[in-house]
């Protein structure tokens, strides 16, 4: 089957799977008819067979049929086989988590990276101790790589690393590169303008403006529609104010 040239790679592995798997089941099909259409030879020799018998006056010698084979090679259902194979794509594209050097602005989505990496690919991990270690690869610079050293010196020295859930270790690592004041900070961004939208993209800055939410705990509509009108770009404030409602 051709293909469009800009059709997508992961959709054009699909449709080949699909076609090679309904080739199979056609081939299949093949091979049920032809055991069908033997089975119902072999059926109507015996029947021939059977009424000379009970009819003439001498039975006609017997002929050995064939054995009929009934069996079919198995395959494996299409849907099984693109389900893994979507599986495997989706893992091997996980992207890595950014190194990582300390910075407490920084550490809340470090973490939640590493998190959604390991939920996402539950296989490659088979313990706790693996998770931590695999999250310490990306502690490479200043405090981050500091932190990681003394946790293996303190192994060195007791025989035993620090720590030992992957619940202890986020526990530890809020502690250590979190913000402190995270809702002062964020409250703190809402009530002045260093949240305004300034050069960025309107992604970028909504992204912000939800962290800084999150992190506020504000949760009155009129209030969060009024700040974020409010950052926004002037022109972009102006587009939004002759836009028709209703």
């Amino acid at each position: 089957m051709l293909l469009p040239a800009d059709t997508p790679p992961a959709v054009a592995n699909a449709l080949g799977y699909l076609q090679h798997h309904l080739q199979e089941l056609t081939e299949c099909q093949n091979a049920l008819e032809h055991v069908i259409n033997n089975t119902l030879t072999g059926l109507t020799a015996q029947i021939q067979q059977l009424t000379q018998l009970m009819t003439g006056p001498a039975p006609a010698p017997t002929v050995a049929l064939p054995p009929i084979t009934t069996s079919l090679p198995p395959v494996n259902p299409p849907s099984l086989v693109l389900s893994t194979l979507t599986k495997q794509q989706t893992r091997s594209k996980l992207p890595s988590p950014p190194d990582f050097s300390g910075e407490q602005t920084s550490g809340r989505a470090f973490l939640n990276s590493c998190t959604l990496y390991l939920r996402l690919a539950p296989e490659q991990f088979s313990c706790d101790e693996e998770k931590i270690f695999w999250t310490l690869t990306f502690f490479k610079d200043r405090r981050a790589a500091r932190w990681s050293k003394n946790l293996f010196c303190q192994e060195v020295d007791t025989g035993v690393f620090p720590i030992q859930s992957w619940a202890d270790f986020e526990q530890q690592f809020r502690s250590q590169f979190f913000l402190v004041n995270a809702e002062a900070d964020a409250v703190n961004a809402l009530e002045g303008s260093s949240y305004y939208q300034g050069n960025r993209m309107v992604d970028d800055y909504l992204d912000h403006f939800l962290t800084l939410v999150f992190d506020t705990g504000y949760t009155d509509p009129w209030t969060l529609v009024v700040k974020f009108h409010q950052g926004l770009k002037a022109n972009i404030q102006g587009q939004i104010a002759t836009m028709p409602f209703g």
